[in-house]
């Protein structure tokens, strides 16, 4: 099972209320988790043995993009495949099984699909809504199609939400004909979320779709038994939903007791819901979604790269965007002039994606064989791109532009001297909130272009972001924008907190160093504390006013909680921003009142709501009451309500926040999963 485990250190008042040890590595979200090689191929998570049947689940990391090969007996049928078809040709022969379909949950808008692809090479059908309306050879489904592989059935449901041609697969084994084994749940259901409404292109309004996926999931999912397996085609880091697991699967019990969206019993709520705080949708999207729709044109993958020569329109923004696939560092020593970084390890495919104009003349700089690799990995969002070497630009003589990345002390120093230039956050407005490395200014990179207009381009521009991946990628989009005297944050923030630098928004260990603030006096603000006395008068008299959450173990939690409580994983408490908002205080209970005045205070400094936490925890609410030695006589006259078999019977009110729970009585086995890739 994948763990996440926090440590925390008490090295002052302050620095506990506002700390985790190491923080540096919880910034390593799934932009950054990791660029490894592997990040960059459809690899095989695992396979899951069911009776009749098996599933490999494989993970195209950059993209966040989960496929599947079902397979019984010698046949096998392939689920939302990537446009680069290889992997699944290989496990097929591997396998020693023939593809006899090729099965799409929905028109995907995120990247290319393969389904024309594996067609062409397999003879195999391809199967996909009737909505769809799609302009290629297929097999179009209707709620309650069936299709047949070896010996197992696979109903199709109709589950619009995301899109309206969204479908739903369930998987049923030959020995049982009733409850489905597994579900490919696409786009409509993520592990911990859904799919975001608002991709349609204005063809019909995000609310409309969102007041469908209640329906789907109130209606439809929601009926199935709570061991059905999830199988999304996404996880973290995904732009088709807000807030994705890394886990790569999930049971129907888990996603009914901790999605968040699925807590909504309102269809007002859910809606509001779905549609709060999505990300900006890239550009390319649409672009995606329509030659999926129509068929996407079949690739000759080794069509030998198409090389240009050195020419001064290179470093015309006007005319050419050039893309420089080489790192950071190398980037920052020398460049074509008003090229753009967007390195090979990470997410090259997305990024581009997103800043790279649809119809733009791209091309790209590198190595030899990095090229190669990129321009195979465009094709899976549709992008083509001829290439120039950066060592034939570099021999030619032609003109080149650097800027040295700034080494965190270098900056440090500058800020405690009043020198420092400007110091651009491009991070997402909720990172920056989160943690940040001073007075900084948060620009977002995806609305860079249009938002530097407020900076001077003659002054001195240092970009940062978590890793310098997204901060070197800001200062080529300053340098097409005029900006002479940009540069970006070597390491990130990462760096800037391994160096022992103070941050803001977050404290980080820095024992056995001193913390220095980075001016003279500031204003401290901390967490309001709530007695037991006010605390049991609110529970009594003014019940779903505010909203309980218990930080304690879940077999704890179970024993006995306050009514009205929640049990939230300390992570999901501090990561998810739904609890930031809402109507009336948070306030937070553990055991003796140590680590919820810890959580409290991180995330008062992340929002206007008023956050509490209970003085001397649950030992300190017990004594106080005056109940344990009533508990141990098992008389049920206290406001606390027992898991065991003397419940007490108390009404408990229903928060208004998403009830969060970490372990659901529904489980299935985890395993480690690789991060997917990017800045």
């Amino acid at each position: 099972m994948f763990k996440r485990i926090i440590f925390f250190s008490f090295v002052s008042i302050v620095f506990a209320l506002n700390s985790i040890p190491c923080y540096s590595a919880q910034l390593k979200d799934t932009e950054s988790a990791s660029h490894a090689d592997t990040a960059a191929m459809h690899d095989i998570v695992d396979t899951y043995q069911k009776s009749g049947f098996k599933v490999i689940q494989f993970n195209l990391a950059v993209l966040s993009h989960y496929s599947y090969m079902l397979i019984s007996g010698n046949e096998a049928i392939v689920v939302d495949p990537g446009r680069d078809v290889f992997k699944y040709i290989d496990v097929a022969k591997q396998e020693n099984v023939t593809i006899k379909g090729i099965l799409l949950t929905h028109s995907h808008a995120d990247f290319v699909a393969g389904h024309n692809e594996l067609a062409n090479r397999t003879n195999a059908p391809i199967y996909i809504s009737e909505k769809a309306n799609a302009g290629y050879s297929h097999t179009p489904t209707r709620d309650g199609s069936i299709i047949l592989i070896g010996d197992v059935t696979i109903k199709v449901l109709e589950t619009p939400g995301h899109t309206l041609d969204c479908t739903t697969s369930l998987v049923y084994s030959s020995d049982d004909k009733n409850t489905p084994k597994i579900m490919f749940s696409g786009d409509t259901l993520f592990v911990g979320s859904i799919g975001r409404p608002d991709l349609m292109g204005g063809t019909i309004s995000a609310a409309e779709l969102a007041s469908m996926s209640f329906d789907t999931w109130t209606k439809k999912l929601s009926a199935l038994d709570d061991s059905v397996v999830v199988f999304p085609a996404h996880g973290a880091g995904s732009l088709c939903g807000a807030h994705l697991s890394d886990d790569p699967y999930s049971t129907i019990g888990r996603e009914r007791k901790t999605n968040t969206y699925l807590q909504f019993k309102s269809r007002s709520e859910f809606i509001s819901a779905v549609l709060e705080g999505l990300p900006d949708a890239p550009q390319y999207f649409k672009h995606n979604a329509a030659m999926n729709k129509n068929g996407p044109k079949l690739i000759n993958w080794e069509e030998p790269l198409d090389e240009m020569n050195p020419d001064m329109l290179l470093t015309d923004s006007n005319y050419y965007y050039v893309i420089d696939i080489r790192s950071a560092k190398e980037f920052a020593l020398g460049h074509i002039p008003n090229s753009v970084n967007i390195g090979l390890r990470g997410r090259l495919e997305t990024w581009t994606g997103i800043m790279v104009p649809w119809n733009s003349k791209l091309v790209l700089t590198g190595k030899e064989e990095e090229l190669k690799e990129a321009v195979y990995r465009l094709h899976r969002v549709g992008y083509k791109a001829k290439v120039i070497k950066f060592d034939t630009w570099k021999t030619s003589g032609m003109a080149m532009n650097k800027n040295n990345m700034i080494e965190p002390k270098v900056l440090y120093s500058l800020m405690q001297r009043g020198e420092a230039p400007i110091i651009l956050d491009v991070r997402l407005p909720s990172e920056w909130m989160g943690l940040r490395i001073g007075k900084v200014i948060n620009l977002p990179l995806n609305q860079l272009e249009n938002l530097s207009s407020k900076l001077d381009p003659t002054q001195p521009v240092v970009a940062v972001c978590n890793s310098a991946y997204r901060s070197s990628m800001a200062v080529g989009v300053l340098e097409r924008k005029g900006f002479t005297k940009a540069s970006s944050l070597n390491g990130g923030s990462e760096a800037w907190i391994n160096a022992g630098f103070p941050v803001f928004g977050a404290q980080v260990e820095q024992s056995p160093k001193t913390i220095v603030a980075l001016t003279p006096k500031r204003e401290i603000n901390l967490p309001g504390r709530i007695a037991s006395s006010e605390l049991k008068s609110m529970i009594m008299d003014l019940p779903g006013t505010f909203d309980l959450v218990d930080i304690r173990p879940v077999e704890q939690f179970a024993d006995y909680h306050l009514p009205g409580s929640v049990n939230v994983d300390i992570v999901d408490l501090m990561s998810n921003p739904a609890y930031l908002v809402g109507t009336g205080p948070l306030i937070i209970i553990d055991r003796d009142g140590s680590l919820s005045m810890i959580i409290a205070g991180m995330l008062f400094q992340k929002t206007q709501r008023q956050i509490k936490a209970l003085r001397g925890g649950l030992e300190t609410y017990w004594s106080e009451s005056e109940i344990k030695d009533l508990m141990n006589s098992k008389i049920p006259t206290t406001p606390m309500t027992s898991g065991s078999s003397q419940k007490m019977q108390v009404p408990v009110s229903q928060p208004s926040m998403p009830v969060m729970q970490t372990q659901p009585e529904t489980q299935i086995p985890q395993k480690p999963k690789k991060k997917s890739a990017g800045c």
